[in-house]
């Protein structure tokens, strides 16, 4: 599944598009990239992978986007009933949820993405990396010794 660790959004949409892969493939392949690089890139706050898959076996909105992997900003962009911390400690250690869902999130799943979890941010996003005491420092995925930034 490695072929689509390079494409961007628009190619791998139009896989789908064609019928040369399913969103649930597109949606295993992310898993399985996450899986293999998380510890080390430290990039997600949570994941919602079986939400995920269910999403992809379902019928998804035929948008410009249908069927692509997809992570959301841990910031101000929610779901309802899922979590939403914006880098903030006392919201982690709650596990606050967003009572609904942001229009900007409603918007990508409109397009058609699936939402595979959220990533880090700095606290409220106001630093210029991203190294939020509730989660620790995220990493750059190509140098895991510089920042991927806020």
């Amino acid at each position: 599944m490695q072929q689509f660790e390079r494409l961007d959004a628009t190619a791998t949409a139009a896989l789908v598009k064609s019928g040369q892969v399913t969103p649930r493939e597109l949606v295993d392949a992310a898993i399985a990239r996450i899986e293999r690089l998380e510890p080390a890139v430290n990039a997600f706050t949570t994941t919602r992978f079986e939400h995920a898959r269910a999403e992809a076996e379902a019928e998804l909105p035929d948008g410009p986007f249908r069927g692509v992997p997809f992570a959301l900003k841990d910031l101000s962009c929610t779901l309802a009933g899922e979590p939403s911390y914006d880098g903030v400690p006392v919201l982690a250690k709650e596990d606050y949820r967003a009572p609904v869902t942001s229009h900007l999130a409603a918007r990508f799943q409109a397009a058609g993405l699936v939402i595979v979890g959220r990533t880090s941010t700095p606290e409220l996003g106001i630093m210029p990396t991203t190294e939020p005491l509730a989660f620790g420092p995220t990493h750059n995925p190509w140098d895991l010794d510089r920042t991927p930034g806020g």
